[in-house]
């Protein structure tokens, strides 16, 4: 695989992780994204120009192995364009699904999962109706674009429902009943080109103004029945969609019954505690899956807790001389509500377990 070359759709931090994981395997990587210089190209050039420069992806995909991607909100048009001349994995049909946050609602009911009840917004008549029918407290949420708290304001008061609208009433919207969590769960899961699936443990994350902040693996307190039910959820969505890679799906755990709140069609951030505490990480298995090759195993190697570094480092000499501390971090400038990088504390599991 020396002179593979994969191409990857965004040069953030996931680009940079997939290329970590990948050079190792003997692949090669080219970058594209609008944003010059970033995380990701100190691993492969990268092609800065906007996702419509049909003249740059055409250089892009000149000589790739085939095309992946780092983030949801590749323009389905890019995807479409590229397709044409190299496979792009995974399917732009689960890009088109997890775009729209209302489609992918309805994607999850027509399976037969339990979703948070949703509504569609477009008039601020259907947000005083969907109130009205929902009830309060509910969520107000952009229909695109949202990621890390963004586009989405928690209404518990008529008020709220008012200055909600003023500040995203000009967008598509959904109004999301407001699900009273015991706690909150995601799951990983990869599928082959042959249709080959495994899943990583149920993971519980807490998250603080919309961000993730840390990921304890596997989940404390993690019953069979949970990890099945889960497991079930992304069997199925991944056989619809004919997917290839990895794809997280994102949980709420209410007593007995996990609700699924959103999915990723990509490697995550609650699955970077696997580099370290699983036999094979995200990573490797999303490249290992897209390029037809054994999947590897996603056995926990112990418990694990990630912690996302957001905004400003802690002390470094002092992190790294905690035992079992892995630093990442992603050559990015601090900035408030910023992931510049994260943390891996890892327990290995007993001899006797």
């Amino acid at each position: 695989m020396a002179d593979t070359t994969i191409g990857i759709l965004g040069a953030g931090q996931l680009g940079r992780m997939l290329a970590l994981a990948g050079v190792p395997l003997g692949l090669q990587f080219r970058f594209f994204d609008p944003m010059p210089n970033g995380p990701a190209a100190r691993l492969g050039m990268q092609i800065a120009a906007n996702y419509t420069d049909q003249d740059a992806l055409t250089r892009f995909a000149d000589g790739l192995e085939l095309v992946t991607y780092e983030f949801e909100n590749v323009p389905l048009p890019t995807a479409a364009f590229l397709a044409q001349h190299v496979p792009v994995l995974p399917p732009p049909a689960a890009l088109a699904a997890a775009q729209d946050r209302l489609t992918e609602k309805q994607f999850f009911q027509d399976l037969g999962i339990p979703t948070a009840p949703v509504a569609k917004i477009e008039t601020y008549a259907d947000l005083l109706h969907a109130v009205h029918t929902m009830g309060l407290p509910a969520v107000l949420k952009t229909r695109r674009m949202g990621y890390d708290g963004k586009g989405q304001y928690v209404l518990h008061t008529l008020e709220d429902a008012n200055q909600a609208w003023a500040s995203l009433g000009s967008q598509a919207l959904i109004l999301e009943g407001f699900i009273q969590f015991q706690r909150e769960l995601s799951i990983l899961a990869v599928r082959g080109l042959t249709g080959e699936t495994s899943c990583y443990p149920l993971v519980e994350n807490t998250h603080s103004e919309g961000i993730l902040r840390q990921t304890r693996a596997p989940a404390p307190a993690l019953n069979p029945q949970l990890q099945e039910q889960a497991e079930h959820y992304a069997r199925s969505a991944l056989e619809r969609l004919g997917y290839v890679g990895v794809l997280a799906i994102e949980l709420f755990q209410v007593n007995g019954q996990l609700i699924v709140n959103e999915m990723a069609p990509r490697v995550h951030n609650s699955g970077h505690w696997t580099i370290e505490g699983a036999e094979t990480s995200q990573f490797e298995n999303h490249l290992r899956a897209i390029m037809g090759l054994p999947l590897g195993a996603t056995t926990p190697r112990g418990n694990s807790t990630m912690t996302n570094l957001i905004g400003e480092l802690p002390d470094i000499r002092a992190l790294l001389a905690t035992p079992g501390a892995h630093l990442h971090l992603y050559e990015k400038e601090p900035r408030t509500g910023r992931k510049i990088g994260h943390v891996t504390v890892c327990e290995p599991r007993a001899k006797n377990q």
